[in-house]
């Protein structure tokens, strides 16, 4: 009795636990179940388009190809012959081994790339005799082609899914490809699409058998979005030929909605290059962390430099909103500016105007530096207390997008340096004031800034105190983006009637100023010229570099259309490199071309190249770069 209790209670609980795994399966999972996780299920994926990407205009920027990987699948793979392999496959044997162990390692009973993009006449050669080699397939592979060989920064580029993503992600499989760098990154969940799936009933012996449940859970590809960019890629184009043989960055905005026009980092490379077998060498290359031009690095957006005398619009601008100056409060000049104490530092000067009172409208121009240091002192000790008067100040500059990301979308970025007061409480041993950080009012001392910063602080001006986030993205699928993030104004600290002298003063810049020389006809260009100091230390001993040359302007004075931030490394002053390519370049977005009358400025900054000084700096030692790029 005792016995066939037993028998009756275990074939009960039998049929339990067998009832609860099918209630687990069928109503718990449902359509979530993935059958690739079962065993004698083999997994077939259908690979999407990846979307295209266009510029502004329509013009087509990045586009797909078709590639063919060689896959293997470990637990399938018979005794073959591997050196007649490796000869079909124009690889050595020990290059076998290590590919064949690290599919292993990954998954023996899960397909990965064993050779990823085969040239399609080794395709065809290869697909006649695969059928030899048991657990090795074809499987075709969409990769990307750059039409245009410019704008990489801001594309980015794909790459494989690494091991250790492979084994976090729900979606991706090892030796897939991902969006790495640029919009290929930041909008990967939109230009991959979705990859379709077929599954296939295996016996035993590994061999397929048919469809798995008649293709119940089968799923078919979705190929990616098109993105259409805020890019004007004849002006980025443009801008990386004027940036040859130079370093640097330039960014170009629309000041009415924030998009980025041009984002240029110099040197850069030829997105193609990283495409094709041929990717792995280029990008050790390009990648080298010895390599001094560094063309992966994105200088319009990592950059962090000082910003020289742009900045002083920013502090002719806070001392008017604090009532410190008005537009024509005079300072003396007499060369430079004198502080300090008793132990009495000199601040030089080229302003030129000596013995006379200096007033804003000058003061920008002629790029005075006794007139703005005499401003940001009044800024920092207002009420003598110098630490709340620092905060103040910046308070106001980071209204301007300074000192941190600005929230564009790429994945690029540094804050740059916008101190405090408690900063320097922090740093400084003793009782400092405006003099002890007068550095900060040329742009100079402990500020850094982007090239992209620059760009937005300029189109705060522009529009006489708001700016929207700069951003890359303009349509998806031709549907105009409608992000908040991007539509919103951002509305500066200053009042709007302070901006109205100072962009005065910047039109007065190209007028009779600094930016004289790189007028353009016809066109009212406002802006401001900036040289960066640049330091060295060499074997603890301070050196000199050649200066940065940095300008910022927009155009026209009254609806501008553009405005610009660019920084030339080692370009000595801004009216010297900066401004004619900043002329350039606002003459041909606004106007189509270059007149006859600036062919002659046009060649000169095509042919010209600061490579010889690059050079030389190579040949010193260098510690620690005190100033520049960071």
């Amino acid at each position: 009795m005792q016995k066939s209790f037993l028998i009756y209670f275990l074939i009960t609980l039998v049929g339990i636990v067998f009832i609860g795994r099918l209630f687990q399966l069928q109503i718990i999972r449902g359509d979530n179940y993935d059958p690739i996780r079962n065993a004698a299920v083999k997994t077939q994926y259908d690979y999407p388009e990846r979307g295209y990407v266009y510029d502004r205009n329509g013009k087509l920027l990045v586009a797909n190809q078709l590639s063919y990987d060689v896959m293997m699948q470990p637990n399938l793979v018979k005794p073959l012959d591997t050196l007649e392999f490796c000869k079909l496959v124009k690889i050595t044997k020990e290059d076998f081994l290590k590919r064949f162990e690290r599919a292993e390692n990954y998954a023996p009973y899960l397909p990965s790339v064993f050779l990823k993009q085969l040239a399609k006449e080794d395709f065809a050669f290869l697909q006649e005799k695969l059928h030899k080699y048991k657990g090795f397939f074809i499987q075709k592979r969409i990769i990307r082609d750059y039409p245009v060989k410019v704008a990489a920064n801001v594309l980015g580029y794909i790459g494989e899914v690494n091991e250790n993503l492979a084994r976090k992600s729900d979606y991706y499989q090892q030796g897939e490809l991902i969006g790495k760098d640029g919009i290929e990154k930041q909008y990967e969940n939109l230009l991959r699409g979705k990859k379709g799936k077929k599954y296939f009933h295996k016996n035993r012996f590994n061999k397929v058998t048919g469809s798995y449940k008649n293709g119940e859970y089968d799923t078919l590809s979705v190929n990616g979005k098109d993105l259409t960019l805020t890019l004007d890629i004849e002006l980025q184009s443009y801008a990386q030929e004027l940036m040859k043989g130079k370093r640097g960055g330039i960014v170009a905005i629309e000041p009415t909605t924030g998009e980025i026009l041009a984002l240029v980092t110099a040197p850069s490379y030829d997105p193609n290059m990283l495409v094709g077998r041929k990717r792995s060498l280029n990008s050790s290359i390009l990648m080298d962390p010895e390599n001094p031009e560094r063309p992966t690095y994105d200088r319009g957006l990592m950059g962090a430099y000082a910003p020289g005398s742009p900045f002083k619009m920013m502090n002719a601008l806070i001392g008017l909103q604090e009532n410190v100056i008005t537009e024509d409060t005079p300072f003396y000049c007499n060369g430079g500016f004198r502080y300090g104490g008793r132990k009495s530092e000199f601040m030089g000067c080229h302003c030129g105007i000596y013995g006379r009172p200096v007033h804003l409208k000058a003061a920008i121009s002629k790029s005075c530096n006794s007139y703005f240091s005499n401003t940001y002192k009044r800024i920092v000790e207002k009420d003598n207390k110098p630490t709340e008067g620092l905060n103040n100040w910046s308070k106001h500059v980071k209204s301007f997008g300074l000192g941190n990301y600005l929230g564009y979308d790429l994945p690029a970025g540094s804050p740059g340096l916008i101190p405090t007061g408690d900063y320097y409480d922090e740093r400084l041993d003793y009782r400092w004031n405006g003099s002890s950080t007068i550095s900060n009012a040329i742009g100079q001392g402990e500020v850094l800034t982007t090239p992209i910063q620059l760009a937005n602080f300029t189109t705060a001006i522009a529009n006489r105190g708001f700016f929207y986030t700069p951003h890359v993205l303009k349509k998806v699928d031709n549907i105009s983006i409608d992000n908040p993030d991007f539509t919103k104004k951002k509305i500066t600290t200053i009042n709007q009637e302070h901006f109205v002298p100072v962009v005065e003063a910047m039109h007065e810049v190209f007028k009779t100023g600094t930016g004289k020389y790189s007028q353009v006809k016809g066109i009212e260009i406002c802006g401001k010229t900036g040289t960066a100091e640049n330091f060295i230390i060499k074997n603890g001993i301070k050196e000199q570099l050649a200066d940065h040359s940095i300008l910022v302007a927009f155009a026209p004075k009254d609806n501008p259309k553009i405005a610009l931030a660019i920084f030339v490394e080692n370009g000595g002053y801004g009216s010297t490199i900066a401004a004619p390519i900043t002329s350039l370049l606002i003459e041909k977005y606004i106007n189509g071309k270059i007149s006859k009358a600036n062919k002659y400025r046009e060649k000169k900054m095509l042919t010209l190249s600061l490579q010889d000084i690059y050079d030389k700096q190579l040949e010193k030692p260098i510690e620690q770069i005190a100033s520049g790029t960071k």
